[in-house]
């Protein structure tokens, strides 16, 4: 429907979460690391929410908006609802980790396994939307849904804002960090340069010990 859909919120989202999967497979397989310090790194903490509110805006701004675009159209509803299941597997993956790391005794193998699970899951989801999915939100929604899709994002950050704007734009461009900052308030942009970039610079957020920095 409109060209001028903003996604760069999006691909800086999921440029970000490849990032941070490259980290979680050093963690998981490299020979001097042990997967079970995973609880204890903020690193985790972080990849965690980022994906969680990630999927939950799609979920609930995103999918319901294109679903009022697509009545007659079956096969882009079964597009959206084989994203939605990828997006309830990846959660399960997470939530057996986590169930996993809770136990004293839990098998580095068992959890470098299911680590792999994930990095592989989460990396062919992310290509799938790209490929599929981006492409129908930029022919069927409009410029004022990507922004609100974007806002409800933000919104979903709340306290973890500080950590999560900064590892969002770890990384990016400067166009791409120059498009996300402009729309903040004078107050937070101010934040960010004063104080949530240089303390999340300064995290090394894969090693262990820092997860209650956040």
């Amino acid at each position: 429907m409109s060209d001028d859909i903003d996604l760069t919120a999006t691909y800086a989202m999921h440029d970000a979460l490849r990032r941070e999967l490259a980290h979680l497979d050093r963690m998981t397989t490299g020979a001097d690391r042990d997967p079970r310090q995973l609880p204890a790194t903020a690193g985790w903490a972080l990849l965690k929410k980022a994906l969680r509110v990630h999927h939950r805006a799609e979920n609930e701004v995103l999918w319901p908006a294109l679903r009022r675009r697509l009545p007659g159209r079956p096969k882009n509803l079964v597009l959206l609802e084989a994203t939605e299941a990828e997006h309830a597997a990846i959660e399960t993956l997470i939530k057996t980790i986590d169930t996993a790391l809770a136990d004293p005794e839990v098998d580095q193998l068992r959890l470098g396994v299911l680590a792999d699970a994930l990095v592989t899951g989460v990396a062919e989801h992310l290509k799938h939307e790209e490929d599929a999915v981006l492409p129908l939100i930029r022919r069927m929604l409009t410029a004022e849904q990507g922004a609100h899709f974007g806002r409800v994002q933000a919104q979903l950050l709340g306290p973890d804002a500080p950590l999560l704007l900064p590892w969002l734009l770890d990384g990016a461009d400067e166009p791409t960090v120059e498009k996300l900052l402009v729309p903040l308030s004078a107050t937070v942009r101010f934040a960010y340069a004063a104080e949530w970039a240089p303390a999340y610079n300064a995290l090394d957020r894969w090693s262990p010990g820092t997860a209650q920095t956040h």
